[in-house]
Parts: structure tokens; C-alpha cells; sequence
């Protein structure tokens, strides 16, 4: 993981995140919702920079002590690196600094990739949300992760 950075998102990488989000998803966020969360104390979003390029985000909504993240995603050309997870073990530090000792998430019950990621995390597979995702249509696999405060 040479030369990954990690950052707090900032305007000038609203583009090239937009750009990733749509190469990602099937029903991206728009830039605008991006640019929503830069000032909104209840959000935290992280950007990796690759060489300098932005090479992936993650982000999430706090609503007490618990954080839902959102959106993680990585640019194809830098799949593979250990850059999504390196961005999860950041964006739980700083949640947890936050007060947040409970993350959720949903993910597409056929993300293999992702859903052992956030195994190897020590997320839990809490439930499922069905018909959760369009373009396809899919059910989400709901999945926790609790911070104990005595062990870290």
C-alpha cells in the first residue's frame, strides 16, 4: 500500500468521486449529494489518493453513537491494493474519536468481495433487507460491527 494517502473529502474531489460512484453503482449519488456532506457535522467521508490521484472514498451518517456507512467504493484502476480496507479501518478510527461505537452497512447479497472485506473487518452479518437495491433488483445483506470501549 505504498503511497496511499487518506483525507477528509474536500470539494476538489468532488469530481473525480462522482466519477467513481457512477463507474461503481447502478444508482449513483449525484455530485451535489456529495458536496452536501462536506459541511455536515454528521457526516464524515474520507478520500484515498493513490500517487496522488483519488483512487477511492468511504463515508457515513452519525446519529449518536452509531455510524451507517454509506458509500465505499474504489477506482477500478486501483482495485485490489488494499485501499478499501485501509480506508475502513480510518474511517472506524475516526468514527470511534467521534463517540460511535456501532456500524452498520448494507451490501449486495452477490458482493462477495465486499462482504469478505468487511468479514475480514469483523462485521457481522446482522439481517436482510429485501428488494433493498434496484438495477438490479437485490436484497441486502444488513451487517454490524460493535466497538467494545474496553478493548479499544
Amino acid at each position: 500500500m505504498n503511497n496511499i494517502d487518506i483525507d477528509i473529502l474536500k470539494e476538489e474531489d468532488l469530481d473525480e468521486v462522482s466519477r467513481i460512484e457512477e463507474e461503481t453503482f447502478s444508482t449513483p449519488w449525484s455530485r451535489d449529494s456529495f458536496k452536501d456532506t462536506i459541511d455536515n457535522d454528521n457526516t464524515l467521508y474520507l478520500v484515498a489518493y493513490k500517487d496522488g490521484e483519488v483512487a477511492g472514498y468511504a463515508g457515513l451518517w452519525q446519529s449518536l453513537d452509531e455510524g451507517e456507512i454509506t458509500n465505499v467504493a474504489i477506482d477500478s484502476r486501483f482495485r485490489r491494493l488494499g485501499i478499501a480496507y485501509k480506508l475502513m479501518n480510518i474511517l472506524e478510527e475516526k468514527g470511534h474519536e467521534r463517540g460511535i461505537n456501532a456500524f452498520f452497512l448494507e451490501v449486495r447479497e452477490s458482493n462477495d468481495k465486499a462482504i469478505k472485506l468487511y468479514e475480514k473487518l469483523g462485521f457481522k452479518h446482522l439481517g436482510k433487507r429485501k428488494n433493498f437495491y434496484e438495477k438490479p433488483r437485490e436484497d441486502a445483506l444488513i451487517m454490524s460491527k460493535i466497538i467494545n470501549n474496553d478493548n479499544n
